[in-house]
């Protein structure tokens, strides 16, 4: 008596009955490694076009920024001119006007270090304490800062000039300052960053030790907030940096400008009858004023990067 046939693979052949022939093979579905991702020309295709549409326009500035006056309207928007003039441009820069341009610089430093710094530290303490305390009212709260994470900023201009009228503190730094200091994302942001990553056992064990409320803070929580901190401030300096409308409808004293305002105003100039035409000076500008923001990213992009990844991964 024959022992049945037995199999450990699901690809070997059956037996007919009364035959000698197999049935076909049936082909099992495909597997991808995990380290081999599935390629997609699709998204081939929208990833160059989203790449040519960031790296164009500076290419374009990079390019014409070593160019004269003469040279912009000679040659080509993508290549160079004959003659090679960028050292000349960033010199003329920092001295035309009296070096009008060092002193918007030194006020949009001014503006980022106390408004985009105060913005930090203020969404730093507030998102840390709605994270890991209970409150009455802190569903409230959250509503009104998802809320106002949806208004955008140009709709609250014209009310916080009226209210800064009042006040007397129009054409005064503090008028681009203290409405820098709110920044609903940034909140919400290191709201949902310090629910991920503090553990409340980990407070809980500072507690039990005797470490207050304060030092508790500084010397447990602080240092997991890092990447959350970084991300944020990146995020209210290049918003404070770029700002253009606040100053705009704020300021009239030329000497408070930033760097986006007095940029406007040099380019402007070429629409006013006896004005200079300068375009060659405000293309510089412009190369010299996202040159702070390149490094900055550059320098800090692996803290940012895990700060936005923080808590996409549940162990």
């Amino acid at each position: 008596m024959s022992s049945p046939l037995t199999t450990d693979s699901p690809s070997a052949a059956v037996k007919t009955s009364g035959s000698g022939t197999s049935a076909p093979r049936l082909r099992g579905p495909r597997r991808h490694s995990p380290g081999k991702p599935k390629r997609s020309l699709l998204l081939t295709v929208l990833t160059s076009l989203v790449v040519l549409y960031t790296v164009v326009p500076l290419i374009w500035l990079a390019v014409n920024a070593t160019k004269t006056q003469a040279g912009l309207a000679d040659s080509s928007g993508l290549w160079f001119s004959d003659d090679f003039a960028l050292w000349d441009n960033i010199r003329d820069t920092f001295t035309y006007d009296d070096g009008v341009f060092t002193r918007w610089l030194l006020n949009t430093l001014m503006y980022v270090v106390l408004g985009a710094g105060g913005a930090t530290l203020l969404a730093v303490l507030g998102g840390y304490a709605l994270a890991k305390f209970e409150f009455p009212g802190r569903r409230g709260i959250f509503a009104v800062v998802i809320g106002a994470v949806a208004v955008p900023g140009t709709a609250l201009a014209v009310p916080t000039f009226l209210m800064f009228s009042k006040m007397g503190l129009t054409d005064t730094p503090w008028a681009v300052i203290i409405p820098s200091l709110v920044s609903p994302f940034g909140l919400y942001l290191m709201w949902v960053f310090a629910t991920e990553a503090i553990p409340t056992e980990l407070l809980e064990a500072a507690r039990i030790d005797g470490a207050g409320e304060a030092r508790t803070f500084f010397t447990v929580a602080l240092p997991l907030l890092a990447p959350g901190i970084v991300t944020v401030l990146l995020f209210t300096t290049v918003a404070t940096w770029n700002n253009y409308f606040l100053p705009l409808i704020m300021l009239k004293d030329s000497d408070w400008y930033p760097l986006t305002l007095g940029l406007s105003v040099w380019n402007s100039q070429a629409e006013t009858i006896g004005g200079d035409v300068i375009f060659n000076l405000v293309i510089t500008g412009s190369l010299l004023t996202i040159l702070p923001l390149i490094a900055a990213f550059l320098l800090l992009q692996k803290y940012w990067q895990s700060g936005l990844a923080a808590g996409s991964v549940k162990e």
